[in-house]
């Protein structure tokens, strides 16, 4: 059971990769790592401008401090020319006061300040990083986007080439049966010239032309059969041969005119 559960999680973790890499843009990722960025660097100079507040408050306490140290002064200086060396000496004590608190103030003004620098230092290198990758996340945008663009005329181009290839196929298709048809009239017509298929055109020749050519074509063949027997036996006379061929001549004519006028019967 702890193997089967294992190998779902790895499943569902791997389906759920797979969903997040499809439905992950490149452009948008960029755009967010370059929105976080500023907003670091906002927090980086909200805290330059803290630590400027602090140090500007300090100085301005110093300021009032120094001040007083030297009004006390004058104070003491009046009071040992009027004789008063106890106003002197109590003026005195409250100026040393101050100026411990001055001393320290000055060390945390100087202290303020080097931070102030190291983030304005900070914000300055950290504002040339955003910069440089602003210009970067731009250059990737473009070029994915021209990937992307690519990629569809690409895919556009791979369908219009399935496309044309059916198209090719079906010019193949119609070219073989034009080819077909083709061959097949010119058969057909070869067929009607033979007189092994019946015209129904008109223009076949009729019943009684067809026996002449029939009778005519027999006549022909014993002449010629006539001849080669001659020529077999001896060769006899050409006479007898011009006589056969006058008998078949006069045995066709009389066909002929026993033929002339064909009776039909009525349909």
């Amino acid at each position: 059971m702890s193997g089967v559960m294992k190998r779902m999680g790895m499943i569902f973790r791997a389906k759920a990769n797979k969903a997040l890499d499809r439905a992950e843009d490149p452009r948008e990722t960029l755009d967010y790592s370059y929105q976080k960025q500023l907003e670091l660097l906002q927090k980086v100079r909200r805290g330059v401008a803290d630590v400027a507040t602090s140090r500007k408050r300090l100085e301005l306490q110093l300021n009032g401090l120094q001040s007083q140290s030297s009004k006390l002064e004058d104070q003491g200086r009046k009071a040992l020319a009027l004789g008063r060396e106890d106003l002197a000496r109590e003026a005195l004590s409250r100026r040393a006061s101050l100026q411990q608190q001055v001393s320290d103030l000055e060390t945390q003004h100087q202290t303020l300040q080097g931070e102030e620098e190291k983030l304005t230092l900070a914000a300055q290198r950290l504002q040339a990083k955003v910069d440089a990758f602003r210009t970067k996340k731009e250059t990737i945008k473009a070029t994915y986007t021209a990937a992307q663009a690519q990629t569809r005329i690409a895919e556009s181009f791979s369908g219009i080439s399935e496309e044309m290839s059916d198209v090719g196929v079906a010019i193949q298709r119609a070219e073989d049966k034009t080819a077909q048809l083709q061959a097949r009239a010119g058969a057909i017509d070869e067929l009607l010239a033979s007189g092994a298929l019946d015209d129904q055109s008109g223009l076949a020749k009729d019943d009684i032309q067809s026996e002449l050519d029939r009778l005519s074509g027999g006549t022909d063949v014993e002449l010629e059969l006539q001849r080669m027997k001659a020529e077999l036996a001896g060769g006899p006379s050409q006479q007898a041969i011009e006589g056969g061929q006058q008998d078949a001549q006069h045995g066709q004519n009389g066909q002929n005119q026993g033929q002339s006028h064909p009776k039909f019967d009525k349909q």
